[in-house]
This record gives structure tokens, sequence and C-alpha cells, in this order.
């Protein structure tokens, strides 16, 4: 059993932690009252520059509010991508253009690949699949220019993730587990007993490991805004097919055909008399001469029988 010791010293964590909350409450309140006065002075500090100079006072309070909501989106944390099918002539040009944009934005590209589609009998096209990273601020350019490297966009998707609430409340979750470490390595140099020791250090090591897990989060979601993911599939133009038959083609198309058949009857036998002839040579040939020579043997012993037969009968 553990001492009341330990436990009285385990007491100040749930002080901690609610402490934690109110301290978050009165930073948002200060925090709300530090802006409520920022805004006041910004609003007598407009109201004079109104009275000193009235021209200006729409082009002002347009200044602001384009201020206030770029201040805004920075601080914002979004997730873009964007995948994108273009009709490009020649795909491998193409893929060497979106990887030197990506580059020279201050991107890279993460995976690249080409391979080669059968269309028809005998022909063949190049397809391309680029899947580039650049920074969120250069997102839109970057769009731009790659489309600019296409004759045609086929298919184009763009989305956007806002996920600043969840980096907010990592950071909260972050500083929260981390006074909580601190609270149980304090707690771990006033314990005497090995097991009030072993229990705090698994306390500790479960608060470390949580610790490890929200900050990996915590890096995902800030390389994940930073850099936007866009993926591009390049594609040569499309053969239209064109239908050209009539009664003049058809008769062409029937003759090529029987044409075509004679042909293939002709070269079948050919084929067939050249591939037989080493069969004849040395097979149907040896066994022929071979079987000629058994018969004959065969017909003299059946000679020499019937001579030893009527030799007895014929002496005296």
């Amino acid at each position: 059993m553990k001492s009341p010791k330990f436990l009285f010293l385990i007491l100040p964590l749930f002080i901690l932690a609610g402490c934690s909350l109110a301290d978050r409450s009165e930073s948002e309140s200060a925090r709300s009252g530090t802006s409520s006065s920022q805004t006041k002075a910004e609003n007598d500090q407009t109201a004079s520059a109104r009275q000193q100079n009235p021209t200006l006072q729409e082009v002002s309070l347009k200044q602001a509010d384009q201020s206030h909501s770029m201040a805004e989106a920075m601080d914002r944390k979004i997730i873009r991508d964007a995948d994108l099918t273009l009709e490009v002539g020649s795909p491998a040009e193409a893929q060497r253009k979106i990887t030197s944009i990506a580059e020279t934005l201050g991107g890279f590209v993460v995976t690249s690949e080409s391979k080669q589609r059968q269309i028809g009998d005998a022909r063949q096209e190049l397809e391309v699949s680029l899947v580039v990273r650049v920074p969120a601020t250069q997102f839109g350019l970057a769009l731009d220019q790659i489309r600019a490297t296409g004759s045609r966009v086929i298919q184009e998707k763009i989305t956007g993730q806002d996920v600043t609430e969840e980096f907010i409340d990592l950071e909260a979750r972050i500083r929260t587990q981390k006074a909580l470490e601190s609270q149980f390595l304090e707690i771990m140099k006033q314990a005497h007993k090995v097991a009030d020791a072993l229990e705090v250090q698994r306390q500790i090591a479960d608060v470390r490991t949580e610790i490890e897990k929200l900050e990996g989060r915590k890096r995902f979601l800030e390389n994940r805004a930073s850099l936007s993911t866009i993926t591009v599939d390049l594609q040569s133009p499309t053969a239209i097919a064109v239908n050209t038959s009539g009664f003049g083609r058809n008769i062409r198309e029937a003759v090529a055909d029987s044409v075509d058949v004679a042909s293939t009857i002709v070269l079948f036998l050919i084929r067939f008399v050249i591939v037989m002839i080493p069969i004849f040579i040395l097979v149907i040939l040896p066994g022929w001469f071979l079987a000629r020579l058994a018969l004959r043997h065969t017909r003299k012993m059946h000679l020499a029988r019937e001579r030893s037969s009527d030799s007895p009968s014929d002496s005296p």
C-alpha cells in the first residue's frame, strides 16, 4: 500500500491541473482585454486622423481591415492540396518544367513516375505522374505556372483543411503535460521508498510518451501547413477516331483481307516444306531405308527356310 505521505505529494498534481485551467482562462481574458484596449486606442487614433484628413477616411478603414485579415490569415494553419491532370504535347518536357518550377519556388519533387501506355496495336504513349511540395505562400503561383505547362486542364481538384484549432489544442496539452512532468520530477526527489520511486518513474515515462506523441503530431501539422502538396498527372493528347467507312472502302478492305489470307496460306505451305525437309532427311528417309533392309532380310530368311525344308525330300 502507498504511504499517506506519497498520496499527499501527488495531491498537488490535481491542484496544478486546476491552476493551469484557471491560468488559461485568465490569459484568455487578459488577452481579450488587451486586444480591446488596443482596439480602443486604434479607434481613437483613427478618429483623430479622420478629423485631421477627412478625405482619407475610407482608404484608412479599408487598409486597416485588410491588414487585420492578413494578420489573421498568417496565424492560421491551413493544409492545402491540389490534384491536376494536364494534357501536354510532350510529357517528358512538361515534367522537366514542373520540376524546375518547384525548385524555383523553394519546393521539391517528392515522387516522379513515368510509364508507357499501349494505344492500339503499335502506338505507345508516355504518362508521367509527379508529386511536388511547395511553400504554402507560393501555392497559388505554383498552380498557375503548372497549369501553363499544359495545353488543356483535364481535371483539377483543390482542397484545404484548417487545423488551427487542433494546433492550438496540441500546444496547450503539451504545456500541461510538461508542467505535470516537472511536478512528477519534484515528487521523485522527495520519494524515500523504492516502491514510491518506481511508481513516480512509471508516471514520468507515461507523461514523456504523451509529450512526444503530441509534439510529433504538432510537427506533422506544421510541415503539412507550411508545405502544400500538388499531384500532377501528364497525358499526351488523345487521338480522335474518324469514321471513314463506305462501300468502296469496304471492297478495298475485303480485297486486302483476301490477299492477306492467300499470302498467309502460301507462307504456311512454304514454312511447312522447309520444316519437313530436315525431318524427311533425318527421320523418314533413314527409317524407310532400315525398313527396306529389314524386309529384304526377312525374305532371305524365309527363302532359306523353304530350301532347307525341301532338301530332305529330294534325297534317295
